[in-house]
């Protein structure tokens, strides 16, 4: 988009809304950026009419109502949130009295992406002062500031947040664990590959895309990875021989690296294309990257940009909820939802933290993440088998991240089930360590423990994370959708309100283990424990996949 010539606004020098970039010890400066280095910022502008989104998502996604499945298009969704003519009036005028190029902006209207030099950001938003950093595992370069910036008071009820400032690209928390010992070597599997899990979640040669829908699934990551083809034509080589399956992905959004494959990257993709096997799948790969953009932030201006998306999106990232600005948070927040009525199903990982744990004031208290904390996606945490070489019962991960936000309240959809594990869980921590009055999470869980992946044409065991819990139960929704794209129903949607009506029905309750927290004296490590039905710790469950495809085929 090409901003049209109008005068500078008159703004008033007091200035509003200040913005803290979150400190990061594995990135380190390397001192001032050139005034006329170029840089990429993102303006999120102020929307309209949210109460009513959120009143529209609650009607399509609740089986209950006449308007379940009846989605809104990303053009409603526009009509809806568009700023207000002020808003866009005032932001343009702002940005070209400052010299800002090159302006695109998205279908909703409310995310602008502008070029200026150093220069004139710093002059634009005062405080503000651009460093370049280097860090993360792969060294990676970007410009962020390390001092808050503050909007004109004139800007501040239009513009939510400027992105490019502040945020660090994440960092992986897959981790490679050691091989358990065993002893005996009848009817063992040696760790999870896509035939543990068609038995474990009792699919069979059959349950796979048609390759006749218009069926399509999608899974997002953010770091410094990519996959490569020939990773996952071995892979579907080694692992994809008893079911119909796609070698290749379907559309690539965003950069390709040429440097070596990352084991998450690939893990992602082998993951969602074995368990929605034969569907058609399209990777969203560090989109958008330049030093001064932000991945997350990226994809979901995309998400506002195309109207013909995938119906599931898996995702694995996160960052600890209080890292995070208020006006940020949020905002995303309203992405998300926006996400949801149109009818997209987001999968996010609940993290590999446990319930986390940081020290407020000198006392030490449980650490949510986000998105995963969002009451407007679906998260996915993490089991093990009870016996780690036999396709068995299923208990905790250690590692798979739940909790309570401190940010959202408990949407009113968990209401029931939160209250009940709350009133009869045995092993409550103290309740000076979680909100228990914030949105709950996670929703599901699928296996987390002891992954095969092909990486840089190796095949490498024991890899584990939420990172791969969340793209198997994508893969499954993605299997669900199809069956129901087939026989003329809206694809799934967001699942969480039909999820808690139906009491996780269609998922294997897991009753056993509780996940990692504070190494202190009042808790000794123990966060949640799971127990019968919903938990903080494994949410429902992990997927039967019959019994589930039986319970979301109708309406």
């Amino acid at each position: 988009m090409i901003l049209p010539k109008v005068s500078a606004p008159n703004l008033e020098p007091s200035m509003t809304n200040i913005f803290h970039l979150h400190p990061n010890q594995s990135w380190v400066s390397l001192g001032r950026a050139d005034p006329e280095e170029e840089l990429s910022l993102t303006f999120a502008l102020r929307q309209q009419n949210l109460e009513r989104l959120s009143e529209l998502v609650q009607a399509v996604s609740d089986p209950n109502s006449p308007q379940y499945g009846k989605y809104l298009t990303l053009e409603n969704v526009a009509d809806l949130v568009r700023p207000s003519p002020l808003t866009l009036h005032t932001v343009q005028k702002w940005l070209l009295a400052a010299g800002a190029q090159k302006c695109h902006s998205v279908i909703t209207q409310d995310f602008l992406t502008c070029w200026l030099s150093i220069r004139q950001a710093e002059l634009l938003l005062p405080g503000a002062e651009f460093h370049h950093y280097v860090g993360g595992p792969t060294e990676t370069h970007v410009v962020r500031s390390p001092h808050p910036y503050q909007l004109p008071q004139a800007l501040a009820p239009h513009v939510d947040f400027v992105g490019g400032l502040h945020r660090f690209p994440p960092t992986s928390s897959l981790r490679q664990r050691p091989e358990p010992q065993v002893t005996g070597t009848v009817g063992l599997h040696l760790g999870v590959t896509p035939s543990v899990i068609r038995k474990r979640y009792n699919l069979t040669s059959q349950d796979v895309g048609s390759g006749t829908s218009n069926n399509s699934q999608a899974c997002a990551q953010f770091l410094e990875q990519y996959f490569h083809d020939s990773d996952l034509a071995q892979f579907m080589r080694l692992f994809g021989g008893n079911f119909a399956h796609q070698a290749s992905v379907t559309r690539v959004v965003g950069q390709q690296g040429r440097g070596r494959a990352g084991i998450e990257a690939s893990l992602d993709v082998q993951y969602l294309m074995s368990a929605g096997a034969n569907i058609s799948t399209w990777v969203y790969s560090s989109p958008g990257r330049h030093e001064g953009q932000e991945p997350f932030l990226q994809w979901l201006i995309l998400l506002s940009n195309e109207s013909a998306l995938p119906h599931v999106h898996t995702v694995s990232y996160g960052d600890e909820e209080d890292s995070l600005s208020s006006a940020y948070i949020q905002r995303v927040n309203t992405e998300l939802m926006k996400a949801a009525a149109r009818g997209l199903t987001l999968l996010f990982a609940s993290g590999d933290s446990g319930a986390g744990c940081w020290s407020v004031s000198g006392r030490h208290q449980f650490r949510p993440t986000f998105p995963a904390s969002s009451p407007y996606v679906t998260t996915v945490g993490g089991t093990s088998f009870q016996e780690p070489f036999l396709i068995t019962n299923e208990i905790v991960d250690y590692i798979s991240g739940g909790g309570f936000s401190n940010v959202f309240p408990r949407p009113s959809y968990q209401e029931e089930a939160v209250a009940k594990f709350l009133s009869s869980s045995p092993h409550l921590p103290p309740s000076t360590y979680f909100n228990a009055s914030g949105r709950a999470y996670p929703d599901v869980a699928a296996l987390s423990d002891g992954y095969w992946v092909v990486s840089n044409r190796v095949p490498i065991p024991w890899v584990s994370g939420t990172s791969a819990s969340t793209p198997v139960f994508g893969g499954l929704l993605s299997l669900i959708n199809e069956h129901r794209i087939l026989s003329g129903r809206p694809p799934l949607g967001f699942l969480n309100p039909r999820l808690y009506q139906q009491h996780g029905a269609g998922l294997f309750d897991v009753t056993h283990g509780c996940h990692a927290s504070c190494l202190d004296e009042e808790v000794e490590g123990q966060g949640f424990c799971s127990g019968p039905g919903w938990d903080p710790v494994t949410g429902w469950g992990t997927p039967n996949f019959p019994a589930l495809l039986k319970t979301l085929l109708n309406p």
